[in-house]
């Protein structure tokens, strides 16, 4: 990508005045889906219980069992990030609290992509070097600014 393919330095001052007061932050995932996660969780849970008091229980491999739990200590551990990440639209830039921090200023933005997914809408900054970085928005105020950010700094 081209540097010159990015917003001038107004367009980028039009973005931020149009944004409103920033920051921007809230949460990075809509409700319905961290509770259908807890909820899904819940379900797993109670099968493994229901399964391990079984007959069935008594022929599981030892290996196979604590591979099991392992897989399912690593799906609450997301899960609790879900519940807890926030995403922040600044005038530096964007950062999402994850299971590693997510931040990008401005500067490295070459373009970006909304994507509005039903479960969770997303904003994909592009870089020049690098992977892209997925931010996620489960506020109706960080959906609309993910769209604004989008137009401004889509690809030229």
């Amino acid at each position: 990508m081209l540097r010159s393919q990015r917003p001038s330095a107004e367009e980028h001052a039009e973005l931020l005045q149009k944004l409103g007061p920033l920051p921007i932050e809230g949460a990075s995932w809509p409700r319905w889906i961290k509770i259908a996660a807890w909820v899904m969780l819940g379900l797993i849970a109670f099968q493994f219980v229901i399964t391990a008091t079984g007959p069935n229980g008594q022929n599981v491999n030892p290996y196979v069992a604590a591979s099991l739990v392992a897989c399912y200590v690593a799906l609450v551990v997301v899960a609790r990030y879900m519940t807890t990440s926030v995403t922040r639209i600044t005038a530096e830039g964007i950062q999402q609290s994850w299971l590693s921090r997510r931040l990008i200023t401005w500067d490295d933005i070459q373009f970006t992509k909304f994507i509005p997914l039903i479960s969770s809408k997303k904003l994909i900054c592009f870089v020049s070097k690098g992977r892209p970085v997925v931010f996620q928005g489960g506020t109706r105020e960080l959906q609309t600014a993910f769209a604004q950010i989008s137009l401004v700094y889509r690809r030229r």
